[in-house]
Order: C-alpha cells, then structure tokens, then sequence
C-alpha cells in the first residue's frame, strides 16, 4: 500500500505525517510526502526549507518507514500536486492535515484540504494537531 502526506512545516502538517506513520508501521506502507509553496512558490511560508525536509526525512528513517519526498515547483496548487502524486502512485490513502478556519476565509480563499477530499479518488483522512493539555 502507498499512502501520499501533504506536508507544510506546521503543526498541521506534523499532525499529517504523524498520522500517516502510524498507518505506515501498522500497514508496512510506502510514504509519499509532498510539500509545495502556494503555487509553487518557493519563497512561500508553506514550502519547507532543507533543514525542514532534513528532519522530516531524519523522522520517517527513526520511524523505519520506507518513503520519499517531493517538492514539486510547478505553478499549480497544493491540492493538485497532492492528487497527482496519489494517482501516479496509485495511493490508497490520503493523509492531509486540517485547521479551522473563519467563515470568511473559507469564502475568500480556496481550500486545499476541500479539494482534496472532494476530488481524490481514494480515502483520504483528514487530521488536527493535538491540543495543548490545560493544567488547572
């Protein structure tokens, strides 16, 4: 089984490939992480730095999970890099990570994560990081 990650150095995108090892070391599954700037733009706050992937790529190899990471540069958006590498992989699954976001945001601006799930032709699981525990 493959499975495709949408990474961004966030905690979203951390609660992502978190996800997405457990289902690797549970399933021994293959690894597709793909990271891309909004639109492929590099310069963007969402495309990973080297030391970004560097950790990523220490992380899967701590975890045993075989893997690979692209970071497509093309001028299209997150959502259609992420459904083009689960096709040509022939993914079984798509782990992408969530935020909440206003009403108004979600007006404004497309969703990357509403795209996916409604133009992936296989399961995607779509995950929140973890709260912060609240001691009294």
């Amino acid at each position: 089984m493959t499975i495709v990650v949408g990474y961004i150095p966030t905690d979203e995108g951390m609660a992502a490939v978190d996800h997405a090892i457990a289902f690797a070391q549970r399933d021994d599954s293959r690894l597709v992480v793909v990271n891309t700037g909004h639109h492929g733009d590099n310069a963007h706050p969402l495309f990973a730095s080297g030391a970004d992937l560097d950790a990523l790529d220490a992380r899967l190899e701590e975890a045993g999970v075989e893997h690979e990471i692209r970071q497509p540069t093309a001028h299209t958006s997150a959502a259609a890099e992420i459904l083009s590498a689960a096709s040509e992989v022939g993914a079984e699954l798509i782990v992408i990570g969530i935020r909440r976001r206003s009403p108004v945001g979600k007006l404004v601006t497309g969703s990357t994560a509403q795209q996916v799930l409604l133009d992936s032709e296989c399961a995607v699981l779509a995950v929140k990081p973890a709260k912060p525990q609240r001691y009294s």
